[in-house]
């Protein structure tokens, strides 16, 4: 009896001590690497491009996912840089330069054809960020990470006059033996290079 009692009470200290822990957050550095060259990019956005502020029109835009363990709490994933728009700005903008585009930052755009011939670069891009998560639910010997990320991309080009709309929807389901930040940081990029690569191959 008192080897039960024992192991009940040092069973009840575990809970006590899981159910007392702090939960984690992890940043993930969200990073666009093209997987491919654009040679018409110029040709298509013209020698400027502004990026104007994304908006997040996410419910939750602290956190961008979440890992639950089989025992314990669970742990939460942060973009860096933060907020999740300005990653996505950055990376996009440091892709583009790098694919011989210059980029320039606007602070807004209205999305309208009309607004295109007062402005002093060639063309302009924003996003809303409609969806951006992901989410790891641990078993006894493996783990399923579920991500979804759904954007909209508005592309105002001066010489077309015209402003394009593209939406965005992926959603990706993997299993591992066991998640880890890097891991799920890797396959958010792994989706944003997909994403992103698709758009800049045809843009319009």
């Amino acid at each position: 009896m008192e080897l039960k009692a024992r192991s009940l009470l040092v069973l009840f200290l575990v809970i006590f001590l899981l159910d007392c822990a702090e939960a984690k957050t992890y940043s993930l550095s969200l990073r666009y690497q093209p997987m491919k060259g654009f040679p018409s990019l110029q040709q298509k956005f013209g020698s400027t491009l502004a990026i104007a502020s994304f908006k997040d029109e996410r419910q939750e835009k602290s956190y961008i996912g979440i890992h639950s363990p089989l025992q314990g709490l669970g742990t939460h994933f942060e973009s860096s840089p933060m907020p999740l728009e300005k990653a996505l700005q950055e990376s996009l903008g440091d892709a583009l330069s790098r694919s011989g585009v210059k980029v320039v930052s606007a602070p807004s755009w209205d999305g309208t054809p009309r607004s295109l011939k007062n402005m002093e670069t060639d063309s302009i891009l924003t996003m809303e960020i409609k969806k951006f998560w992901t989410e790891g639910k641990g078993s006894l010997f493996r783990t399923n990470i579920k991500t979804t990320v759904q954007l909209v991309i508005y592309l105002g080009v001066k010489s077309e006059s015209k402003v394009f709309k593209r939406e965005v929807d992926v959603e990706k389901e993997v299993t591992v033996s066991r998640s880890t930040p890097e891991r799920v940081e890797a396959i958010i990029n792994k989706i944003l290079s997909d994403i992103f690569d698709a758009y800049f191959s045809s843009p319009y």
